[in-house]
């Protein structure tokens, strides 16, 4: 019996992992190696890491955990967990195992989705980037264009306004209203409501937009509109509220309070999986923090 199992080996689970560490705790961190920022070429905003690749931060940010003697990593994937009659946990793994806890903790991340554009996927983490706040000043004072529809799309184009000058919100087939064109044109930020058909670049670079007609637009960086959607049903398994799907993030995320618990006793959810606003690496490691602490006070008081 493991004082805390950790599912997910993000921002938000190696700080879970970390905290329960320190306090001594027998803990499992399950990493199945889907962190979805990985794609990107630099993780951008994160205090004491800004501008470091994400395989190398998580490669020493396990390497940092490891040194605690009561932490475990399980490179696997969970697919199952059941709360049982005692109020403690059991876990199943893709290969059959069982993992029984006292405490769990929910890391899983998000997926992100984007729009189907041909030559976007090769493009996504660098040259294509959802935040401008993790990647605006990677992209900083280059033409770019937006991707979006609606208020979205608008919000999205100005707050670019402090990165570059050359703005193209493009709407996709979608028409602006007259007030979001006044906008727009107030803050010489430009659009084009055609279809767009292809990106493309050498390599995996962008140098230019394709639309339906067969026209091109030059840019050489594009923000992308993308929603996320929960990664994994073990919190609704088990009982932890999901809020409903909104416009502005997508698939709604698990509900938790200012210490991460879910109302389930013993069942924690951090990170982006736990996130109502806009995620961060900074913000799943604070998340992380609380959900381990959280575990931690509640083994310690004999739960």
């Amino acid at each position: 019996m493991r004082d805390c199992i950790v599912i997910g080996a993000g921002a938000a689970g190696l700080s879970a992992g970390l905290t329960l560490g320190r306090a001594q705790r027998e803990t499992l961190v399950v990493d199945a190696g889907r962190q979805s920022n990985l794609p990107a070429t630099v993780i951008g905003g994160l205090l004491g890491h800004d501008g470091r690749p994400p395989a190398e931060y998580y490669a020493a940010a396990r390497a940092e955990i490891g040194r605690y003697p009561s932490i475990r990593f399980d490179d696997s994937e969970v697919t199952r967990a059941d709360r049982r009659g005692d109020g403690t946990y059991t876990v199943v793994f893709a290969d059959g195992r069982r993992e029984d806890a006292r405490t769990l903790v929910l890391s899983p991340g998000m997926e992100y989705r984007y729009p189907h554009v041909e030559g976007l996927a090769e493009r996504w983490g660098g040259d294509v980037f959802h935040c401008p706040f993790c990647h605006g000043w990677e992209m900083r004072a280059r033409p770019t264009a937006v991707l979006a529809t609606g208020a979205v799309g608008v919000h999205g184009a100005l707050s670019l306004r402090s990165y570059t000058d050359d703005i193209t919100l493009l709407t996709n087939g979608t028409e602006l209203s007259g007030e979001y064109r006044d906008r727009l044109s107030a803050a010489g930020v430009k659009w084009d409501e055609r279809a767009v058909a292809a990106l493309d670049g050498a390599g995996s670079s962008l140098s230019a937009v394709y639309f339906v007609d067969g026209t091109c637009l030059a840019v050489s960086a594009m923000l992308v509109k993308t929603f996320l959607h929960q990664r994994s049903t073990l919190a609704a398994d088990l009982g932890a509220e999901v809020n409903e799907p909104d416009d502005f993030l997508g698939v709604g995320a698990i509900v938790v309070d200012a210490m991460s618990r879910t109302g389930i006793p013993g069942l924690f959810a951090a990170g982006d999986a736990a996130a109502s606003v806009p995620p961060s690496m900074a913000a799943a490691i604070a998340s992380g923090y609380l959900a381990g602490a959280g575990a931690v006070t509640q083994i310690a008081a004999g739960y």
